[in-house]
């Protein structure tokens, strides 16, 4: 495949991913806002059966997100010019970290921890509760947003020429540097995972949303040029 050809490749699969990443995200911040929050004591499962599966249509979009991200990471990754590849290969390697984390983490809850609830099957079940603010599903978010956000950092230095892409660029490093703040605060504030797990999926999806509109726009200018050069 020639370079011109893997541009426009990585062009149409940037401007689609970008786009779906958008809607994902959307819907992922949306539900995840209009769900609410409920305080359940130990050990996290007891008349928690109620709830579902309302509770649980927010991790759907945030389950695609996961591999939407790669994705639109990858195909940064095949835009990038030679000599900003390498930051294009480490944003795509923190973006599968981020994915394979989330998908194992809410794929346990769709496969194992639903099923279970709803059977009554809860003896085993209090670290895989959503609604433990100390269990797995909390503190994977936390860690797999955050690799999110490290991928953003690398991604925001394959933006660097014009307006449009100063804006990514700059959305892109704001999100690392807030979510950063945010972990290093609660830190010293005593550390809260539940806090932090809201801010960065906050701040995240934010940022996705911001980012996905211009870099549809991004994408959608550069199909222009690399059609004339392939034509």
């Amino acid at each position: 495949m020639s370079n011109t050809d893997r541009q426009i490749t990585a062009i149409r699969v940037g401007f689609w991913s970008a786009i779906l990443t958008t809607i994902l995200a959307t819907l992922f911040l949306t539900i995840g806002i209009l769900t609410p929050v409920r305080s359940i004591a130990y050990p996290y499962v007891n008349g928690i059966a109620t709830f579902l599966p309302g509770d649980y249509y927010w991790m759907y979009p945030a389950f695609l997100l996961a591999p939407a991200f790669v994705v639109l990471m990858a195909s940064f990754n095949a835009y990038a010019v030679e000599s900003k590849e390498l930051f294009g290969q480490l944003g795509l390697a923190f973006a599968i970290i981020y994915a394979a984390i989330a998908s194992a983490n809410y794929f346990v809850q769709f496969a194992v921890v639903e099923p279970s609830i709803l059977k009554g099957e809860t003896g085993s079940l209090s670290l895989f509760s959503e609604y433990n603010p100390h269990g797995i599903l909390i503190a994977a978010e936390s860690f797999g947003y955050l690799m999110m956000t490290v991928a953003f950092l690398f991604a925001a230095s394959l933006f660097s020429e014009g307006r449009l892409q100063q804006v990514i660029r700059w959305l892109y490093t704001s999100g690392f540097v807030l979510v950063i703040g945010f972990l290093l605060g609660l830190s010293f504030l005593g550390y809260d995972i539940v806090s932090f797990e809201v801010a960065s999926i906050t701040i995240d999806c934010t940022v996705l949303i911001a980012s996905g509109i211009l870099l549809g726009v991004f994408f959608r200018r550069a199909s222009r040029p690399a059609l004339m050069l392939h034509g």
